[in-house]
Formats: structure tokens, C-alpha cells, sequence
């Protein structure tokens, strides 16, 4: 069985630096055509092949991905949530899947 996963971004934060589209080992995203407030093209999901394995999380300078992965019970668990960015960088993981989801 493949591991599902899926991603929240809040487009009103990002400011399209593409590191995320990079990092995506599945292609899953890409920018938007359309630009935010800011005036940014931000980082959408543009593919249902998402793994939830974190890359784009860690590598958001601005910490505005949300990571879900699927759980045996169908529900999506957020298992990469990156926070207080602006002196301390907090990365919590999922301690369920091996390695914390990276590959090493």
C-alpha cells in the first residue's frame, strides 16, 4: 500500500521562492499562475501523488507548509508542522515512520 499524503500552504504567506517545487521528490507542486496579496506566485498541489515525506515543509524558509499524512484509519494526521520562524526554527515529525518520513 502507498503512502498517502497531502499538503496545506497558506498562499497569503508564501512568497514564491520555489524551494518547496525543488524539494518535491514526486513533482507534486508547482507555482500558481495567479499571485497572492503580496504579489507572489505561491506554491501550489498540482498532483494527488503526494507521500507526505516533509521536504517541502523543511525547506519553506517562511515555515508555510502543513504536511498530513494518511493514517490506517483513512484520516489525514498533519506529521510536519514547522513553526516560529522568525528566531528558532521547531520541526516536529512524525515518530511513527521510520526515519521521521526523510530519506538518509
Amino acid at each position: 500500500m502507498a503512502i498517502r499524503g497531502t499538503v496545506k500552504i497558506d498562499i497569503e504567506t508564501c512568497k514564491g521562492c520555489e524551494l518547496c517545487v525543488e524539494a518535491c521528490p514526486q513533482d507534486s507542486l508547482e507555482m500558481s499562475k495567479e499571485i497572492n496579496n503580496k504579489g507572489y506566485h505561491y506554491a501550489v498541489l498540482v498532483q494527488d501523488n503526494c507521500t507526505g515525506c516533509v521536504n517541502c515543509a523543511l525547506v519553506c524558509p517562511d515555515a508555510v507548509i502543513t504536511v498530513y499524512r494518511e493514517t490506517k484509519k483513512k484520516t489525514k494526521e498533519p506529521v510536519a508542522v514547522i513553526t516560529n520562524v522568525k528566531q528558532d526554527i521547531r520541526v516536529t515529525v512524525d515518530s511513527s515512520v521510520p526515519n521521521g518520513g526523510i530519506d538518509v
